[in-house]
């Protein structure tokens, strides 16, 4: 089976490829998703894990993350040959603030327009396309919307907020909290993801959407994931009480799983334990 990895060099893609052996996509590899004879790549593979994404929130980007994540994601499923797989990593925060009210956040919580930025309007705009190209060109498609995957740190990759904390105990640098560390996530390792990948890959699925995340076995707030880290590495830093981050849209956010449960039969299998040591 032939798999290619979108944004494979990037901090996510780094791992997905070498769980799967796959082929790398990105401009590292000299390859641009919005060049349309580079995209056209995507037709000669049995799978086609797209990562390759602008992630700039700022307002002075929205133009461009338009075009890469929307017209760059376009660009690939017009290659997809029939009976093929694309999976998309699109993200959490297509709801927005209404994901505060749910204490598990299910696929059925709005997605209407609440202030998003760019880059998640984007990511919930190139879902349509998915489900639209798929449908029409009879390829079997998956959409993951990512709570906070964490992973090993890879060369030239910034890393998210997890692996940041990580080297804060390295360093032993203060860290800045939101909201003085009030919020709750819940955090999946990157195998867990591919895994995931895998399940809907070996299914008979045509067409799914799932929220994907660690669940509430792997839920807590930013001041235990704080102290949950020091336990795991055995190293200290302090945490900056007097110049807090301001708290995120939504303020919390789990995932609820059961709809991947029920029909990949996926759950997550690295504890939070055993998955932050290996971003030290």
């Amino acid at each position: 089976m032939k798999i290619l990895v979108t944004g494979g060099s990037g901090f996510l893609g780094t791992h997905i490829r070498n769980f799967f052996g796959a082929d790398d996509f990105s401009r590292r590899a000299g390859l641009d998703i919005l060049n349309m004879q580079d995209a056209s790549r995507a037709g000669g593979y049995d799978v086609v894990i797209h990562l390759a994404a602008l992630l700039d929130k700022s307002p002075d980007a929205a133009e461009m993350t338009f075009l890469t994540n929307v017209e760059g994601t376009v660009n690939l499923l017009r290659s997809m040959r029939g009976n093929s797989v694309f999976i998309f990593a699109s993200t959490k925060d297509v709801y927005g603030r209404f994901a505060d009210n749910y204490p598990e956040v299910p696929e059925t919580c709005p997605t209407v327009y609440a202030g998003q930025s760019a880059l998640e309007w984007s990511k919930l705009i190139a879902e349509r396309y998915v489900e639209f190209y798929a449908n029409q060109n009879n390829f079997r498609s998956c959409i993951f919307r990512l709570s906070t995957v964490y992973a090993p740190k890879s060369e030239g990759n910034q890393p998210n907020f997890v692996s940041h904390y990580a080297d804060a105990f390295n360093t032993g640098e203060p860290l800045r909290l939101p909201a003085n560390g009030a919020p709750r996530r819940d955090l999946l390792h990157v195998e867990d993801f591919a895994k995931a990948c895998r399940a809907f890959i070996d299914s008979i699925i045509r067409h799914g959407l799932y929220n994907l995340g660690g669940g509430r076995e792997n839920a807590l707030t930013l001041r235990e994931l704080f102290g949950k880290l020091e336990a795991v590495s055995g190293y200290q830093t302090s945490i900056d009480e007097a110049n807090p981050l301001p708290a995120p849209v939504p303020m919390n956010y789990v995932s609820d799983l059961s709809l991947i449960r029920q029909e990949l039969d996926w759950k997550p299998e690295i504890s939070l334990d055993e998955g932050l040591k290996t971003v030290f």
